[in-house]
């Protein structure tokens, strides 16, 4: 059996210690990488504040067309001037994302289930990496079930992805993905964060947990937090604030934006959180500004 005590053990991380190989470079653990990488990975992660606010819509490539996510082309115009960052399939992209929008994209390039299944974690890179350039992709997103039963053909399907956007400049955005067998202990996204990294993702997508800041610490490139499930407008701005006060180098929220009965009001108040330092509390006023509600109009159920 695999040692694993060391990685239990570990506790030195150094929460407040910089990290230290940046150069000048605004993205964390890029400042070795070339110039093409450099300049996708300054599209996703704004210069000035070095975050980014990404925008997932790619859930329809297992779940369909989820509540919010019916009419893509009425949808995405409406959100995507705020977001920094279109992440979706290339199936929506194509057709319901105008060029003239002029968005970096992180493609899903990962697929293989459906939530007819009960094992998700089957997925393979399904995108072609030629594909990816003719979409112009800043980054491309492989999904990695670290724990479950797809666990290696997910890790070897994220080094595929690292080892050919190497060869075009393309970053690679490894995802977390979180099952309902998979634990969300701290101890597990300092796990499943690493790994990706030390496979040469140049961009972890992850969740928000206990001791955040030591998962942050822990891993050499910038995390971005998942939404998840639609909570509260006022919960999921709070989510953000803990987020980025935690280390995190911005968030990809979905349904936390596009199920909010006020998508728009909801994605420039996250904004606010990201990149201009807005507390969660100055956000969600910000947010209620926005929709013209007391504080008493909106449901906690929203």
């Amino acid at each position: 059996m695999a040692d694993n005590i060391g990685n239990k053990a570990a506790k030195n991380f150094a929460e407040n210690v910089p990290f230290t190989n940046n150069g000048n470079f605004h993205v964390k653990g890029a400042a070795n990488l070339d110039w093409g990488m450099k300049d996708r990975l300054s599209r996703i992660f704004n210069p000035k504040s070095g975050k980014t606010v990404m925008l997932a819509f790619d859930h329809g490539y297992f779940m369909g067309p989820t509540s919010g996510l019916e009419r893509l082309d009425i949808l995405i115009p409406k959100l995507a001037k705020y977001a920094d960052c279109l992440m979706g399939t290339r199936g929506a992209i194509r057709s319901s994302v105008p060029p003239s929008f002029n968005k970096s994209i992180a493609l899903r390039a990962s697929s293989g289930s459906s939530i007819l299944q009960d094992d998700l974690s089957r997925e393979s890179m399904v995108v072609d990496i030629e594909d990816a350039i003719r979409m112009n992709a800043s980054a491309i997103a492989i999904q990695t079930f670290i724990g479950a039963a797809g666990q290696k053909e997910t890790i070897e399907q994220l080094n595929k992805a690292v080892n050919l956007g190497t060869r075009y400049s393309i970053p690679t955005m490894g995802v977390v993905a979180v099952g309902k067998e998979m634990e969300r202990t701290t101890q597990f996204f300092l796990l499943a964060t690493r790994m990706l990294a030390e496979f040469g993702a140049s961009i972890v997508k992850t969740y928000y947990c206990d001791d955040f800041e030591k998962v942050v610490s822990a891993c050499p490139v910038p995390l971005v937090v998942a939404g998840g499930k639609k909570i509260h407008e006022k919960d999921a701005l709070t989510l953000a604030y803990r987020s980025i006060q935690g280390g995190a180098a911005g968030v990809d929220m979905g349904r936390n934006i596009f199920q909010s009965e006020y998508p728009e009001e909801m994605i420039q108040a996250v904004t606010k959180v990201v990149h201009e330092g807005f507390t969660d509390l100055e956000a969600y006023e910000y947010f209620l500004d926005l929709t013209n509600v007391g504080t008493g109009s909106l449901s906690h159920n929203s």
